[in-house]
């Protein structure tokens, strides 16, 4: 699996995101106005989709594409539950 992703950039990512919740986590105890801890939250929903299609953008470049030139039915079918997975993330 790790051959499809660039392990070093989803790392930094999900560091940032980790940061992201750590401050809203802040914000609450310091009585931020709701409506700011509602946009930092959508900034961190935004930031964990792209990991998402970062993670599918490897996905198709790499698995599927070789279980396509291998005609690996198996494999396929398995790409279809990672775009349903990646669906519900929305």
């Amino acid at each position: 699996m790790k051959k499809c992703m660039d392990a070093d950039n989803l790392h930094r990512r999900l560091a940032k995101i980790l940061g992201q919740v750590q401050a809203i986590d802040r914000m609450i105890d310091e009585e931020i106005p709701c409506e700011d801890i509602l946009s930092q939250l959508n900034a961190a929903k935004s930031a964990l989709n792209k990991v998402g299609q970062v993670v599918l953008e490897g996905h198709i470049r790499h698995c599927v594409l070789n279980a396509v030139r291998q005609g690996d039915e198996e494999a396929l079918e398995s790409f279809t539950k990672a775009i349903e997975r990646f669906a519900n993330m929305q």
